[in-house]
């Protein structure tokens, strides 16, 4: 099971949903408060687990409703994905990945962990 972790920052609060091993597989935006980053982990929590995947990569793409995590590949030639709520907004991002299955599998744990994470405060 992944956990969240939140940071105070100078800027404002942000979130990280990590693995067991403690790597980070999704990021927040940040927030100017502490309870919009907590409910940002709420829609993380909700939408994670049941979002459907819209391949950007791919010609002819299918396009899918939110809630759905978008895949796309930046001018680096690394894949990315973010996850969207179903009102649009982005609510994770993930690191670079060098191939898309590596990205395609970002999106399984973050399926598999974002739903029953436990949350922790980092210093």
């Amino acid at each position: 099971m992944g956990k969240y972790t939140v940071k105070k920052t100078e800027s404002g609060y942000h979130f990280n949903l990590k693995v067991d091993n403690d790597e980070i597989i999704g990021k927040s935006e940040v927030y100017n408060t502490k309870t919009a980053c907590m409910n940002g982990i709420e829609s993380v929590k909700k939408n994670g687990p049941v979002a459907k995947v819209e391949d950007q990569t791919v010609a002819d793409y299918k396009k899918v409703t939110n809630p759905k995590y978008v895949v796309a590949q930046d001018k680096a030639g690394k894949f990315r994905f973010n996850l969207t709520a179903t009102n649009g907004q982005v609510i994770l991002s993930s690191q670079a990945y060098k191939e898309l299955p590596g990205c395609m599998n970002g999106i399984a744990s973050v399926q598999k962990n974002s739903g029953d994470s436990e949350i922790a405060e980092e210093e």
